[in-house]
């Protein structure tokens, strides 16, 4: 039997919205998304440098276990060395495939002793709204990505871009495609993230939007981020 979770989630078309429950059964994050290939080279050799093994490829598909995946506002973390990060994310229900939004939090200390490793170690927060890919494709490289985070008790912004920077979804699932593998119901695909502001770096709140400004609308989520003591 494979694990699974149950999701609630609002399915919002240009029509109207309609609350739903999904499954999902696989999680797969892609990282190494960039569009910019010697920006994506700089990237990596930038971590290389701070001990982050470089992809065998680009992109890749990291696995998570699904439980991870999760709608809540607060989430347990060890100490205080992980970040969040907003991407852009896809699934398919009822033979559409939907876009949606979340944060590939991940733990910082550990990345640099394997990437799937660190991503395994912290919960996946995710909004629980979606769009139509079909409603957004034609001005995709518009859609912004931003996050925010609190420091000094203010509000600060953490990164601030648009997906034009990342594969689109379609270059994405061609890419996972010819891994032989495809995004089938009951999986939820991550897109990739913007660079930071300032440099990645632990906040116990953690903000992130996709904004659509042709259409008007924005998916949003917020949660807390508590450190769980080590104690050896």
């Amino acid at each position: 039997m494979k694990p699974s979770i149950q999701f609630s989630a609002k399915l919002t078309s240009k029509e109207g919205s309609e609350e739903v429950v999904l499954t999902f059964d696989r999680a797969v994050v892609g990282g190494w998304t960039g569009r910019d290939k010697a920006a994506l080279q700089h990237h990596i050799d930038e971590l290389a440098k701070i001990g982050v093994q470089a992809p065998e490829k680009t992109p890749m598909f990291y696995r998570v276990g699904v439980s991870r995946l999760t709608g809540a506002q607060a989430i347990e973390v060890i100490g205080d060395g992980s970040s969040g990060e907003v991407e852009y994310t896809l699934i398919k229900h009822a033979g559409r495939i939907w876009v949606g939004a979340a944060s590939d939090h991940t733990d910082r200390v550990y990345e640099h002793m394997g990437i799937t490793v660190a991503k395994q170690l912290c919960d996946k927060p995710l909004a629980s709204e979606f769009w139509p890919l079909e409603e957004v494709e034609g001005h995709w490289d518009q859609i912004q990505i931003r996050s925010s985070i609190r420091e000094n008790g203010e509000e600060v912004v953490y990164q601030d871009g648009t997906v034009a920077g990342l594969l689109s979804p379609q270059e994405l699932l061609g890419h996972l495609r010819d891994e032989g593998d495809d995004l089938v119901e009951g999986t939820l695909l991550f897109g990739g993230t913007c660079g930071a502001i300032g440099g990645v770096r632990y906040s116990d709140r953690f903000s992130l939007e996709l904004n659509d400004p042709v259409l008007g609308r924005a998916i949003s989520h917020s949660y807390d981020v508590v450190p769980v003591p080590i104690k050896g």
